[in-house]
């Protein structure tokens, strides 16, 4: 028999967790649920978060060693990372404004978003401390605590991880500085590195139902106690939140990326929506933007006339380092857990989600589940409570194939507007027509 996709076991694991949860909570099975089924909710997240340091680490490197021949392609480069850069920030603060303005994290009744806050008061007092010690700080603190003294020290803690980043780009870029020989036995060393950490995403993301299960019941008991009618609150709540995240997918998708490809491809986002189809299709269907990059690529040069130089350049970086899509979905769920929980972000702090979503994405992997991954970071990175990603994992799986969907068409899109400043841009007759 074949076996059952991982999404569908991952679907099937949230819905068998909630109909415990609300079971439990009928049958008065609350406290064996949180003694002998929330654990195993908490050893996924701590394998999330295990796998967050090195998969940043790794990933980056080998994304910045790419560019070995930046010497040739220095223009294409910096123009590429340049323009990517710029759609993440856009992203990312499209979904800060949705979620500022929508507020779906304070749906919740004031009731439960009081429950939630008094039960992570400790981590809420040690942002308010921690704040109160930043205003006594310089104004140049932010950037100081970027560079770290000590990269040992910053690998062995989540919270550090723009110290991470920060070292990956410098080993990157100090790697294709030098001769190519020397430097071709560590690209290997890393190249092989990746395949593993991809490997144990791989295993992780096996336990995903598991975990999902595991975290939905102990979420479900938790909110609704001896009251199951509690919980039909929080699925309310759960679909007003992806509404907002798929909101801001769809802006990009039909808005910003339109007026990209319309205005620097000069090429009409029809032609290009049919010619970048069945890589879009592929994304959907296996949420992994390194797994569709063949068919982008095809696409790309067969569909929309992109010359291979761009394309072979632009596609396989922008699989690694350009995810709008997942910089979005964390921005809002990022925030959206911090309502919940009753947390106020000042406007420090959301610009800190800014950063750390935009140079986070630059490290994740191209692969189901890594947005997850990095959503852990931005919300360690945030003082925000980590718990909080039980709340955001029942619909992720539909989020993420949307999201992945977006990451490619943003791929095509600015390996099109690169294409066309660089005068490689040929569209075929048949697909210039609308």
């Amino acid at each position: 028999m074949k076996k059952l996709a991982l999404h569908w076991q991952i679907l099937i694991g949230m819905a068998l967790g909630v109909l415990w949860g609300m079971l439990a909570s009928y049958l008065g099975l609350v406290e064996f649920t949180s003694d002998w089924v929330k654990p195993f909710g908490t050893i996924f997240i701590n394998l999330l978060k295990l796998i967050a340091v090195p998969l940043v680490l790794v990933s980056l490197i080998t994304g910045v060693s790419s560019l070995s021949d930046v010497s040739r392609l220095s223009r294409i480069g910096s123009k590429t990372i340049g323009i990517y850069l710029m759609t993440t920030v856009v992203a990312v603060v499209l979904g800060l404004v949705l979620v500022n303005v929508f507020e779906p994290g304070k749906a919740f009744s004031p009731e439960k978003r009081e429950e939630f806050k008094e039960q992570f008061a400790s981590t809420t007092v040690e942002k308010s401390s921690d704040a109160a010690a930043v205003e006594q700080q310089g104004p140049l603190q932010p950037l100081i605590d970027i560079v770290p003294s000590n990269i040992f020290g910053s690998l062995t803690t989540n919270s550090a991880m723009l110290q991470v980043i920060f070292f990956a780009l410098l080993f990157g870029v100090a790697l294709i500085m030098i001769p190519a020989d020397k430097a071709q036995p560590v690209n290997d060393f890393f190249e092989g590195v990746n395949l593993v950490i991809l490997q144990i995403v791989d295993l992780i993301m096996a336990t995903a139902p598991y975990g999902v299960f595991a975290l939905l019941a102990g979420l479900v008991v938790e909110f609704a106690g001896d009251d199951p009618g509690a919980a039909v609150e929080l699925l309310l709540v759960l679909g007003y939140y992806c509404i907002v995240v798929i909101v801001g997918l769809a802006l990009m998708i039909f808005v910003v990326y339109p007026l990209l490809v319309t205005t620097v491809g000069k090429t009409k986002y029809k032609s290009f929506f049919k010619g970048i189809f069945p890589a879009q299709m592929l994304a959907f269907s296996t949420s992994s933007s390194a797994a569709t990059l063949p068919v982008t690529m095809e696409c790309a040069e067969q569909n929309l006339g992109i010359n291979k130089e761009i394309t072979s350049f632009v596609l396989p970086l922008g699989a690694t380092i350009n995810m709008d899509g997942t910089s979005l979905y964390q921005a809002v769920a990022a925030v959206f857990i911090a309502q919940a929980y009753g947390i106020q972000l000042d406007i420090m702090a959301q610009l800190g989600i800014v950063m750390t979503a935009t140079l986070a994405s630059i490290g994740a992997a191209a692969v189901p589940g890594a947005g997850i991954v990095m959503l852990v970071i931005v919300l360690q990175q945030a003082g925000i409570p980590i718990e909080g990603i039980a709340l955001i994992l029942a619909p992720d799986r539909i989020l993420d194939m949307l999201r992945t969907t977006v990451n490619v068409t943003g791929d095509a899109t600015v390996s099109m507007m690169v294409a066309r400043t660089e005068g490689q841009l040929h569209p075929p007759k048949e697909t210039t027509a609308v």
